[in-house]
């Protein structure tokens, strides 16, 4: 199946297919599911990674350690006890995904997805309606709509909010433009969010590139018609105030917790990571 139609598989089973793709243009979580060496993207999304990869080769190693990041930190969250995650900006649903991991640990651990891309919604609700998973919703949103996320029906029956959640925003902040406000984003989700709750978090950083480099990286998705800001390590830290941020504390995402020797290169990483607990 071309790797452009492989969401039709979905539709055959009996999944109504996706609307409003707008497969021409570029989309970061079909750019990330390139990136993997997934199937789930358009012909513009290969182009564009194909292009952000020879912008700056690290790209690619850098969504595998994103990946493998999430999965460190879920993993973790869930054998402390944490049985319910929020995971927005999903990304298109993969093998070792949110759901996977935190039920892997405790099958009674609850995952709502959020993503504002139709193909990831059609590819997580064919995937959620397979046997061998717990509770588990996806809604179609926008993290700039953080109120929307929090009051909609999905949402309030899945999690309860009076108990610690796991907020996931994994590689999705520097999508986020100053001007949309990113850290009062994050505030008003904290916000709701009961004591013993955590953040998880991944943010892309120019810290480590040449300009030039950086220049090219960020053009390529500005020429896509999506806004990207690399923050400096300062600047990544700021989403943490007032949280208390596990050890070994805002790093690039290969030395959190490695499971595999680390390298020079891997702390040169353009990918900061960091896993905070709400007191």
């Amino acid at each position: 199946m071309p790797q452009d139609q492989s969401w039709m598989a979905d539709a055959a089973m009996g999944f109504r297919p996706p609307t409003d793709l707008r497969s021409e243009v570029p989309h970061p979580a079909r750019v990330y599911d390139w990136l993997l060496g997934g199937k789930d993207h358009f012909p513009a999304d290969r182009v564009a990674g194909e292009r952000l990869v020879a912008a700056d080769p690290a790209m690619r190693v850098a969504a595998r350690a994103n990946r493998a990041f999430l999965q460190r930190a879920v993993r973790h969250l869930a054998a402390e006890g944490i049985d319910q995650f929020l995971d927005i900006g999903t990304g298109i649903p993969a093998a070792g995904n949110t759901h996977e991991i935190a039920q892997g640990v405790n099958p009674q651990s609850r995952v709502m997805y959020v993503d504002n891309d139709p193909i990831v919604l059609a590819h997580a609700r064919a995937l959620m309606a397979g046997p061998g998973h717990g509770e588990t919703r996806v809604l179609q949103a926008d993290l700039r709509e953080p109120q929307k996320i929090l009051a909609d029906p999905d949402t309030r029956h899945l999690l309860d909010f009076d108990r610690p959640v796991a907020l996931l925003l994994v590689a999705i902040l520097h999508f986020i433009p100053d001007g949309d406000d990113p850290y009062g984003i994050v505030a008003d989700l904290l916000d709701i969010l009961a004591p013993g709750s955590y953040l998880v978090l991944t943010h892309g950083t120019l810290d480590f590139m040449a300009p030039e480099v950086g220049e090219r990286a960020i053009a390529v998705y500005n020429n896509s018609g999506t806004s990207v800001t690399g923050r400096s390590h300062a600047e990544v830290s700021r989403f943490l105030d007032g949280l208390d941020v596990l050890p070994p504390g805002l790093v690039t995402a290969p030395f959190w917790h490695p499971e595999t020797p680390t390298t020079a290169e891997d702390a040169r990483l353009p990918l900061y990571a960091a896993v905070a607990r709400k007191p």
